[in-house]
């Protein structure tokens, strides 16, 4: 007879974030990309599942240091309005060697911690070596975490901006930033778009030189926050090709035919030191962010050692 698995710790929002602080998870995301890039940690492809017209359910496995991952969350973007997480869902983090499962933890704040450290991670792989301030334009729950990784990481406060002022207002007041325009976000040094990905919000007007872009909000088929042309203009990088074909920033440039394979470096070939980041001063960088399962493991295998440290409590089940 089979041996009885022991009970389970799950962790939920706030125990994660308790867990793993900002500057922790930018220092395993970062780690987690040249893992990756050294074959060291696997990842097979995402799976979509569309759910029309409400949003899609998205399964996302990887494996790396001895553990197994396997995410399911979702992306119901009409779901504010009946008060309603956006993103939702669960992870499974397993033993590799035994399969039996260790933890489970909330996706929704696993998203959004690795979602914003992505971001620093990015910034000081790519901006210039002096760029300073932030914009960020989209202040919902991944924006907040954006501004929050990239102020944890030295970066200065700049501009926030929404449509929903009161959004921009309460992420200018919490990290010293001012609200401001659209206009006036695109214009620091450091922007970081986190919209819905249905329209786009940076043309090639928008660009200036020096800039660097991390797109953060187009991470499904059909959704985009710049223009093909604007994305053409950039210096390219992604976190994974076939992803960012897939249903990422690059994907409408791709299809145009204004963008090829050879234009676009994996960032995790740039912090593994094996490709160039940014080409010069002036240039002006984009990376395109689609959201990886290394970046959610990353954040899990920190929140499981902490919670074996002692260093937070979590609840428990019985499988």
């Amino acid at each position: 007879m089979d041996g009885l698995v022991s009970a389970i710790p799950v962790l939920d929002h706030d125990a994660v974030l308790a867990a793993v602080d900002p500057s922790a998870a930018i220092e395993q995301v970062r780690d987690a990309f040249i893992r990756h890039y050294r074959g060291e940690w696997q990842m097979p492809p995402k799976v979509y599942l569309l759910s029309p017209p409400n949003g899609d359910f998205r399964a996302m496995p990887a494996l790396g240091d001895g553990l197994a991952l396997l995410k399911w969350v979702t992306s119901f973007p009409g779901n504010p309005a009946v008060q309603l997480p956006t993103v939702s869902g669960v992870i499974c983090l397993s033993d590799a060697a035994t399969g039996v499962p260790l933890m489970l933890l909330d996706a929704r704040s696993v998203t959004a911690l690795r979602t914003g450290a992505v971001a620093a991670v990015a910034t000081q792989a790519l901006a210039r070596s002096d760029a300073q301030t932030v914009g960020i334009v989209g202040c919902g729950l991944h924006g907040a975490w954006a501004a929050r990784c990239l102020i944890a990481a030295g970066y200065k406060p700049g501009v926030c901006h929404d449509p929903r002022p009161e959004a921009a207002a309460a992420l200018a007041r919490e990290m010293g930033f001012r609200p401001g325009t659209r206009d006036e976000a695109l214009a620091q040094e450091i922007i970081c778009a986190v919209t819905p990905g249905h329209e786009p919000v940076i043309g090639v007007g928008d660009l200036h030189q020096g800039a660097h872009l991390n797109m953060l909000g187009a991470d499904g088929p059909g959704k985009a926050e710049a223009t093909a042309e604007a994305v053409a203009a950039c210096v390219l990088f992604c976190d994974e090709w076939t992803q960012a074909v897939h249903g990422g920033e690059l994907t409408g440039a791709v299809e145009a035919g204004l963008v090829g394979r050879e234009q676009v470096t994996d960032l995790g070939a740039v912090l593994a030191g094996v490709a160039t980041g940014r080409p010069t001063p002036e240039a002006v960088t984009l990376f395109d962010s689609t959201g990886l399962a290394i970046q959610d493991l990353a954040i899990a295998k920190a929140a499981l050692t902490a919670w074996r440290e002692g260093l937070v409590s979590a609840q428990t089940i019985n499988l």
